[in-house]
């Protein structure tokens, strides 16, 4: 009988960010032009980068994929959200809410991995600029960005399996705008300590090996430029990983302030606005810092279209 009561829900309830028809139509009408600056900004670098041989770089090519995953990132999420802003039905089915989860899951641990990838190769130019190519060849990089979406890929398995063993009963209202890990283990009507453990030390480990990578590379750069008798050269060194470390730095914070916690301080009000910073803004803000912040961006900009 006990077996019985634990019936597997065939869709669930997005609650959204808010009752309100009036913040409703402020918010989709933000979320639509941030949505849209993130879709322009982020083609437009990936097609900068490809387009500009003088851009056929390492650094360009991470930042290429980066622009992918951003665009990836928030079009999984953003245009569902969108979609419920308009709408008073805000069902999304079983398969639709897991397959969300694994894209985001996978997306944002790919994009730690490449924030350390390039950490990475920034370190190998300031530090070592004389056999910065050896270093950073075509292989290793191509090799280090393989690597980027294999975990990615691991990370998310391991995680969309935990959760898909659990069983919600009748519960199918989820606190969210979107699928999250949190507010789907707080609907299970089962024990999900040992779940919670398993997810905890995954997305635990990416988020440490990530940051304990890019940490000692930037350790390792800050000594070198410390070394460096010029101020002109200081300023010229610390520029070319001033963007890379401005992206890591407000990219992690959000994701360690939501996810290396219990589920049990899962916070509604609080998780919602650091959510909705790192999947709808972040993205758009990426290619904002990355260009307008960088001189070879915006030569090849007017390069590309004088042609």
């Amino acid at each position: 009988m006990g077996r019985r009561n634990i019936t597997q829900v065939s869709d669930f309830i997005l609650m959204g960010l808010t009752d309100s028809e009036e913040i409703q139509l402020v918010l989709f009408t933000l979320f639509l032009l941030i949505y849209v600056i993130t879709v322009l900004g982020n083609v437009g670098m990936i097609l900068i980068i490809r387009l500009d041989p003088q851009l056929h770089t390492p650094m360009y090519f991470f930042l290429s994929h980066l622009s992918l995953l951003d665009l990836s990132y928030s079009s999984v999420i953003t245009p569902k959200t969108l979609g419920n802003l308009l709408t008073s039905k805000q069902n999304i089915s079983y398969l639709n809410c897991f397959t969300q989860m694994y894209f985001f899951v996978f997306l944002g641990a790919t994009e730690c991995f490449l924030l350390s990838s390039m950490a990475y190769d920034r370190y190998a130019a300031i530090c070592s600029p004389l056999r910065y190519q050896v270093v950073m060849s075509t292989r290793r990089c191509c090799s280090l960005v393989f690597g980027s979406y294999l975990i990615g890929f691991m990370d998310t398995s391991v995680n969309v399996l935990c959760l898909s063993r659990l069983h919600f009963c009748n519960s199918k209202i989820i606190y969210h705008f979107f699928c999250d890990g949190p507010a789907i283990l707080a609907l299970s009507c089962t024990d999900t300590h040992d779940i919670e453990i398993i997810i905890f030390i995954s997305a635990g480990s990416t988020l440490l090996v990530s940051l304990i990578t890019i940490s000692v590379s930037y350790v390792s750069i800050l000594s070198t430029i410390l070394k460096i008798t010029s101020t002109s050269g200081k300023q010229k060194a610390f520029s070319t990983c001033a963007s890379h470390l401005l992206g890591v730095t407000i990219f992690y914070s959000t994701m360690i302030f939501t996810y290396l916690k219990p589920s049990k301080s899962y916070s509604l009000g609080k998780d919602q606005v650091a959510s909705v910073f790192y999947t709808i803004v972040i993205p758009m803000l990426n290619p904002l810092i990355y260009s307008f912040r960088n001189k070879e961006v915006k030569n090849a900009l007017n390069r590309v279209i004088k042609k």
